[in-house]
């Protein structure tokens, strides 16, 4: 198990592959019953590399050559398991030890075992990171842009970033409201809590697999973050007719405009990798909903746009997810500071192209899970310049919601923890005349 998760850690670290991408290829190979071990071990390391980095620095005389990475990412498994989890202290060191062999690394198995027992005599894990990178496990890069977009608030964004999400659910208001849905937890044993601003938002007292939530299957829950639940209901607010969800996989937000749109709306679902299509198709079945499904690019909607009109747009933009770093904590060492940038260039094309699609009094929602300003506000804010005919809309479907959200000079931002929520950026885009 610790030699396939430093596989796994080594294949984010060292070859830029997505830690879930890492984990589908892995997981096949082992009983079901130790994939929970592996994701600890794996989320965990890749969540805390910089501080773990640092302490491995420490630990070694001289540092450990190119080749043998994967040893570097092994000790690094090693060293979460003493300092954060309750595997037993000499488990976690032989287990480690031994992962080295399986690694093919026979010869690196004694430093291994030396090295994680002298973490444990002199209780590295207890020390306090030097470093400014090991002490708030992020890269220095977005240290430097969060400290530039948020000075106030970057300490706190980069603590929720370090801590694990909770499991959030969206009630199908179809088959009743939030408030009997936690009443059916509750006879499941299972505890939650709402959120008022998110109708039919539930914050489990502790995760659990879907198949223990009642009614899952048949399509009367489902699991969406609560600041992503805000999208559905305020771009419909007062909306009917044909509305387009563009960039719409996996499909969580077009549930939950056909839950709450009911028989006013007409759902477009449009998504430019077909097989990332699929996933929205069967989170519709789920559901037992209807929506027409599109592979295509949204930022050239000549090639499958039919002509007619739009009266809502969902722009659900390709970018960074600095937002849901607690979530995806690989973003941190995926993500680059030339991506920001080839982002925010993506995101004004996409807009510039769906823009002529929306009839004059339609609204856009332009969405990101992202917290900085050059994806977000500098985005909206430019393109409402560019055009005569875009003004922001202030409309909101529960004004509640504004105690959760940031203004910016345009549009709304949604900090990570605020209410334990992930990060989002919305802004609400009006066509005029």
């Amino acid at each position: 198990m610790r030699a396939l998760a430093a596989r796994v850690v080594e294949a984010v670290a060292a070859r830029g592959q997505s830690l879930d991408a890492a984990l589908a290829e892995a997981e096949p190979d082992i009983a079901e019953t130790d994939r929970s071990l592996l994701r600890l071990l794996c989320y965990g390391t890749v969540r805390h590399y910089w501080r773990l980095g640092e302490q491995i620095d420490a630990l070694l005389d001289r540092p450990l050559r190119r080749r043998d990475r994967v040893v570097h990412d092994l000790l690094a498994v090693g060293l979460y398991q003493l300092a954060d989890t309750r595997v037993p202290d000499h488990a976690a060191v032989s287990e480690t030890v031994e992962a080295a062999r399986v690694l093919r690394r026979p010869r690196h198995a004694p430093l291994v075992n030396a090295l994680l027992r002298r973490a444990l005599r002199d209780r590295v894990s207890e020390r306090e990171p030097v470093g400014r990178e090991a002490r708030f496990d992020h890269p220095g890069w977005l240290l430097d842009r969060l400290g530039t977009d948020w000075p106030a608030d970057w300490r706190d964004i980069v603590a929720a970033n370090n801590r694990r999400a909770p499991m959030w659910l969206r009630a199908n208001t179809r088959h009743g409201s939030a408030a009997e849905y936690l009443g059916r937890l509750g006879v499941a044993g299972l505890g939650g809590a709402l959120l008022p601003a998110a109708p039919g938002a539930i914050r489990l007292d502790e995760p659990v697999a879907v198949d223990e939530l009642p009614g899952f299957r048949d399509g009367h829950v489902s699991v969406q973050d609560a600041a992503a639940q805000l999208a559905a209901p305020w771009l419909l607010e007062g909306v009917e007719g044909r509305v387009l969800d563009a960039c719409a996989a996996p499909g969580g937000k077009s549930g939950h405009l056909l839950e709450i749109g009911k028989d006013r709306i007409e759902l477009t679902c449009v998504d430019s990798d077909p097989a990332r299509l699929e996933s929205v198709a069967g989170n519709l079945d789920r559901l037992q909903f209807d929506a027409t499904l599109i592979a295509g690019d949204a930022s050239k909607p000549k090639s499958w746009w039919s002509g007619a009109a739009f009266n809502a747009i969902l722009v659900d933009a390709p970018c960074s997810a600095s937002g849901v770093i607690r979530r995806h904590p690989d973003i941190k060492l995926l993500r680059r500071p030339a991506d920001i940038e080839a982002l925010a260039k993506t995101q004004s094309g996409i807009l510039e192209a769906l823009w002529p699609l929306l009839e004059p009094g339609g609204r856009l929602l332009y969405v990101t899970c992202s917290v900085l300003v050059a994806e977000n506000e500098n985005v909206a804010a430019a393109f409402i310049k560019r055009h005569d005919d875009a003004r922001e809309c202030e409309v909101l479907h529960d004004y509640n919601v504004r105690d959760l959200m940031r203004g910016k000079t345009c549009g709304q931002q949604v900090l990570p923890g605020t209410a334990d929520m992930d990060g989002f950026y919305y802004a609400s885009l009006m066509k005029v005349s």
